[in-house]
C-alpha cells in the first residue's frame, strides 16, 4: 500500500468569484475546454482519493450540476466568512474518517498529482510535521501571502503581504493556501481559529500557528508556480490557458509530432495525436479529439468529437464536428463540414461539401459542393454512400437515402430515391437553347440604358 492510500480531498469552490464578471461561476470556466474544478479533480482521481468533498456557496447549483455523476459529496458554506470557515462545513462529509486531507481550491486547477503525493508522504514523514503547506516562487510574488522558514523546511512564520515587513515582503516564497494534515487535528485546530481580523473572517492558514502551540511543525513542500496559479479574473484565465497550451504543444513536440507554428495550434484538454502527425498553422482541436500516425491537419481547420485515421488528410479550412470518424488514407478537403459522418479507407469528400448524418464508404469520392440533406424540420436521417460509389459535384443527396457500391450520380442531381450499385443516377432538367437570345437580350438593353 503506498503513502498516499486512503487520503480525502476537500476542495473550496464557495467564492463568490465576483472579479470574473460573469454569470458562470468562477470554477467553472474552462481552460482547453475543461473547467477548472474539474481540471483539479481529474489530478485528484489519478492519485485515488478515497473521499472528495467539494464546498460550494453563492451559485451551487452550477456547480452541483456539474459534478453530477463524479462521485464527489458537496458541503454548503451559506455565508461567506473565509476560507477556515468553508473548510469546516466538510466536518460533517468527514466526520467517519480518520487520515490524510488535502485542501485545495477549485479555482487553482493545475497542481499535479505527483506533487500531491509529496505533500502526503511528506506528512507520513518519520518527523511527523502537523501540516505540510504547498508554497512556490513565482517570478513576480506580488501580493502573495510570504513564508518564513525556520531550519530545513520548517516554517517560521506565514504572514500576509498587507501586513509583511519590507525585508519579508522581500522573500520571494509563497503561500499558496493549499495544505495536507490530519483529519483529526484539521478539525480541532479549526475550532480554535477566530475572526479578530479586519474582515472579521476565519483563516485557514491560522492553523499553522495554532499547530505550532501545540509543539507540532508546520513544513513546505515546493512547487512550480504554475501549479499554484489562481484564477480571480479573465485576464488570469486568459494567462493560464496561454501557459497550459505551450505546455501541451512542447509535449506533442517531445511525443513525436509536428507543429508548423505552434504558437497559432489550439488544442483541448484531452488531445491525442500520434507520432508523425503534422499540424499545419491556425488548427483548433475542441474536446474529444484523436489523430492517428502520420495524419496531416491542414491549415484554419476546427476539430471537435472526431477520430481521424492514419495517414489522413483534414483541411485546409475544413470543420470536423462531434460523432465523425475518418478511416486510414481518407481526405476531406478545403470548405467541407462534417458531422456524425463516417468516411471509409480511401474516401475523399474534397470540395465545398456538407456531409451531416452519413456514412461514405471506402473509396467512394464525394464531388465539390455534394450535401446530404439531412433535416426535414423535424428530424435527422441517415445517408448511406457504398463503397467506390462517385458523386457528382452539386448534388443534394436528400435523406433518408443510399447510393450503392460503385454507382455514379451525374453533377447537379437531387436525389431522393435509392440508388442501386453499379447503376447510374441522373435527376436534371433537359437542357435548352434558343438561338441569338443573348445578341437580342444586350441590344434591348443598350437602347434603354441609352434613353
Amino acid at each position: 500500500m503506498s503513502a498516499t492510500a486512503g487520503f480525502a480531498v476537500v476542495i473550496l469552490a464557495a467564492g463568490q468569484g465576483t472579479r470574473m464578471r460573469s454569470d458562470t461561476h468562477k470554477v467553472l470556466h474552462p481552460i482547453a475546454g475543461r473547467p477548472l474544478l474539474l481540471h483539479l479533480l481529474d489530478a485528484v482521481n489519478s492519485l485515488g482519493a478515497s473521499r472528495r468533498v467539494v464546498v460550494v456557496g453563492k451559485g451551487r447549483d452550477q456547480v452541483e450540476q456539474k459534478l453530477d455523476g463524479h462521485q464527489v459529496a458537496v458541503a454548503h458554506q451559506a455565508e461567506q466568512k473565509g476560507t477556515g470557515h468553508a473548510v469546516l462545513q466538510a466536518q460533517a462529509a468527514l466526520a467517519d474518517y480518520d487520515g490524510a486531507v488535502l485542501v485545495l481550491y477549485g479555482d487553482t486547477p493545475f497542481v499535479e498529482s505527483a506533487t500531491l503525493e509529496r505533500m502526503l508522504q511528506r506528512l507520513d514523514g518519520d518527523d511527523g510535521p502537523g501540516i505540510v503547506v504547498l508554497a512556490s516562487e513565482p517570478a513576480d510574488p506580488a501580493a502573495y501571502g510570504r513564508i518564513i522558514l525556520g531550519e530545513g523546511d520548517r516554517i517560521a512564520k506565514m504572514v500576509e503581504y498587507r501586513d509583511a515587513t519590507p525585508e519579508e515582503r522581500a522573500v520571494r516564497l509563497c503561500n499558496s493556501g493549499m495544505m495536507a494534515l490530519r483529519n483529526r487535528d484539521l478539525f480541532r485546530w479549526l475550532g480554535e481559529v477566530g475572526n479578530d481580523n479586519a474582515a472579521g473572517e476565519y483563516y485557514l492558514p491560522d492553523v499553522v500557528n495554532i499547530a505550532a502551540g501545540e509543539g507540532r511543525d508546520a513544513v513546505v513542500i515546493v512547487g512550480d508556480p504554475y501549479e499554484t496559479a489562481g484564477v480571480n479574473s479573465r485576464a488570469e484565465l486568459a494567462h493560464l490557458e496561454l501557459e497550459w497550451q505551450r505546455r501541451r504543444r512542447e509535449q506533442v513536440l517531445h511525443e513525436g509530432a509536428t507543429l508548423i507554428d505552434p504558437e497559432s495550434v489550439w488544442f483541448a484538454y484531452d488531445t491525442r495525436l500520434g507520432r508523425d502527425v503534422t499540424v499545419e498553422p491556425h488548427v483548433v482541436f475542441g474536446p474529444g479529439v484523436k489523430v492517428a500516425d502520420g495524419a496531416t491537419i491542414k491549415a484554419f481547420s476546427h476539430i471537435e468529437g472526431a477520430e481521424i485515421g492514419a495517414r489522413a488528410a483534414v483541411g485546409p479550412f475544413a470543420r470536423i464536428r462531434p460523432g465523425t470518424s475518418l478511416a486510414e488514407d481518407s481526405k476531406v478537403g478545403n470548405f467541407v463540414e462534417l458531422k456524425k459522418a463516417s468516411v471509409g479507407r480511401g474516401g475523399k469528400v474534397n470540395h465545398l461539401s456538407y456531409v451531416g448524418d452519413a456514412e461514405v464508404g471506402e473509396r467512394a469520392n464525394i464531388g465539390a459542393g455534394t450535401i446530404t440533406c439531412n433535416y426535414d424540420g423535424f428530424g435527422k436521417h441517415r445517408t448511406v454512400i457504398g463503397a467506390g460509389a462517385f458523386i457528382g459535384s452539386n448534388t443534394a443527396l436528400v435523406a433518408p437515402v443510399a447510393i450503392g457500391a460503385g454507382a455514379v450520380v451525374g453533377a447537379g442531381s437531387v436525389i431522393t430515391s435509392d440508388v442501386e450499385a453499379d447503376s447510374l443516377a441522373l435527376e436534371r432538367s433537359e437542357q435548352q437553347g434558343v438561338a441569338g437570345w443573348a445578341r437580342r437580350f444586350r441590344e434591348r438593353m443598350t437602347r434603354k440604358a441609352a434613353e
